[in-house]
């Protein structure tokens, strides 16, 4: 039985590492390929430290209430057995909810930048490169996300 709690333990943080999605400034996703985006200059304002959230998706729900559902079970005998598996896979499945959302959970920076025609725009991005005000930057628009790099 506890084989079983440790290999659906390893399971789980694997799926919800395969979960994680990245908002990078340098990772495109396939979809991005050979489409045209717009580029404009700019002066980098400010940067400041934020956190991107952790994914909430079924996984971390459905393999935290599963290992709860498991271990619950091995309490007690007949009703007893039930109710614990039950309530085990209550417990379980919160856990798991909470677990991913903590462990897809990333730094990231809001980078404001003035525009070189003019305005302002800020872009919150993976802490992935470094930025420091006065840096000269392009800003990279397609489809309604818009990166900063150097």
């Amino acid at each position: 039985m506890r084989i079983i709690k440790i290999l659906v333990a390893t399971l789980l943080t694997l799926l919800l590492g395969a979960c994680a999605s990245s908002n990078s400034g340098s990772v495109y996703s396939r979809d991005d390929a050979r489409k045209t985006q717009t580029v404009r200059t700019g002066i980098v304002e400010s940067v400041r430290q934020v956190k991107l959230e952790g994914t909430k998706s079924p996984i971390g729900t459905v393999a935290g209430a599963a290992v709860g559902g498991i271990a619950g079970s091995s309490i007690g005998q007949g009703k007893g057995s039930t109710i614990g598996a039950v309530i085990g896979a209550v417990v379980g499945g919160l856990g798991g909810s909470a677990a991913e959302e903590m462990m897809t959970r990333k730094d990231a920076l809001e980078i404001t930048v003035k525009l070189d025609g003019g305005g302002l725009t800020a872009v919150v991005q993976e802490a992935d490169e470094l930025f420091k005000a006065g840096d000269k930057v392009r800003l990279i628009e397609s489809g309604g996300n818009t990166r900063v790099s150097h």
